[in-house]
């Protein structure tokens, strides 16, 4: 990934495809975290300040955004090959109401066996609202199922990181499920492929590059907006299906804005979906703002996962698909899933991320916010984007880090330019014969 800050290592799903890049500004004024800048009519991601969320890659018009997804064909380097797809999958296809049709569908595109995340997301609401019965934990807790929200606290809200609730994803507690089952069956680690059927890019980097976790039980990722169209290929050959659905309709709801909190009973909750709207939340509760809650579901996309950016439909859409499928009553099958012995909490801490360091001396750092601050009071302060910054503050911040120049705002060049001409102009006239 391009960075405009240092050499230090980030490892992100989203990448920029410069060829395809013409420096519009969509992206800069959309990143919920201005970690974008166009330099060189180029844009520039910056790594320490991305979290993953996507939302460049949704208002890219030239599709020079996207996410690093493994390809299908990934599944055929292991002998038996797992999909679990997100739940959000089933919404994705209009005329669908039984999602054992989509299940089904997965098998017929090569894999051997499907096993539901929404499974593993009513074990999580099980241990969750057995967690918020301890009355000496610190609340409000927040949810951890969204790694961008995670990454959004470890960055600009660390103080919070204590009220992080601190269980593994669904998607990751369905894949150990799995793998533990296959182990009993006989089957050797490396021989069993583990895939998530992804909504977003923060669900990618979550399992390729775990923070909380020593190692992903996730072999690969594959986007729904990849799998798509070979999918509903798939089912439209079709006639009948296998019995596979696991879940209840209280795990599929998962994807949608309060399934978290009503698949654990919650009576005092927030829901928030949207990253700006999960933003002036998390600042009530850095404030002690936020009175009488005891859990806060806070979902980076609108429309929760249904609004992921690898998905294809609509997330509006998506939500009145959801009602109809998840309240269908269908055959379900029992299959020897046992989450005994398996541990979900987190196995590593998750430790503050500072995003601008200004300098290694404390003194030197004051020294560059109050520089910071008089170029910032000389800028026209209307967050136009034409130089490339999202706002004046961060273009200041740009000039500070020697990654901008002050000219690079075009009220400030103009300024310059009328101060040059009257230079010029005073020069001429003292050119002898002008006189």
């Amino acid at each position: 990934m391009d960075t405009g800050r240092n050499n230090e290592l980030h490892t992100h799903s989203v990448t920029l495809d410069k060829s395809k890049c013409i420096g519009c500004t969509d992206c800069i004024k959309r990143c919920p975290t201005e970690a974008i800048r166009v330099r060189n009519k180029t844009a520039v991601i910056i790594d320490e300040k991305c979290i993953d969320c996507g939302m460049c890659i949704r208002v890219c018009k030239n599709r020079a955004k996207k996410a690093k997804a493994d390809k299908l064909e990934i599944i055929n380097k292991y002998k038996v090959k797992i999909a679990i797809p997100a739940p959000t999958l089933y919404t994705q296809f209009k005329d669908i109401h039984n999602i054992n049709m989509i299940l089904t569908g997965l098998k017929d595109i090569g894999f051997d066996e499907v096993i539901e995340v929404a499974k593993g997301a009513e074990i999580i609401s099980k241990h969750t609202k057995e967690y918020m019965r301890d009355t000496s934990i610190q609340k409000p807790i927040i949810s951890s199922a969204c790694p961008a929200v995670v990454k959004i606290i470890q960055n600009r809200f660390p103080f919070l990181i204590p009220n992080i609730l601190q269980f593994i994803s669904p998607k990751e507690i369905t894949a150990r499920m799995t793998k533990k089952m296959y182990l009993m069956k006989g089957y050797k680690e490396e021989d069993i492929g583990i895939f998530f059927i992804s909504p977003c890019a923060a669900k990618i980097t979550n399992s390729k590059y775990p923070q909380v976790i020593e190692k992903s039980s996730v072999n690969g990722i594959i986007a729904i907006k990849d799998i798509y169209k070979p999918l509903l290929k798939a089912m439209k050959k079709r006639k009948h299906y296998e019995v596979l659905r696991l879940s209840t309709e209280k795990g599929m709801r998962w994807a949608c804005p309060g399934g978290e909190v009503s698949g654990a009973d919650m009576q005092n909750y927030v829901s928030v979906d949207g990253i700006q709207n999960v933003i002036k939340i998390l600042e009530l509760i850095e404030d002690n703002k936020l009175e009488n809650t005891d859990f806060v579901e806070c979902l980076a996309c609108t429309g929760g996962c249904l609004g992921g950016p690898l998905t294809v439909e609509n997330p509006f859409v998506a939500k009145c698909r959801m009602d109809k499928v998840s309240r269908v009553e269908e055959e379900k099958r029992e299959l020897p899933l046992d989450a005994d012995g398996i541990d979900y909490n987190w196995s590593k801490k998750l430790m503050p991320h500072e995003v601008l360091k200004l300098d290694e001396d404390f003194q030197g750092a004051l020294e560059k916010v109050e520089k910071i601050e008089l170029i910032f009071n000389q800028l026209p302060k209307i967050d136009c984007g034409s130089c490339g910054a999202p706002t004046c503050y961060a273009l200041a911040e740009d000039i500070v880090t020697n990654e901008a120049n002050i000219e690079d705002c075009i009220f400030m060049l103009k300024t310059e330019v009328k101060k040059l001409a009257e230079q010029m102009a005073a020069l001429a006239n003292k050119i002898p014969g002008n006189q």
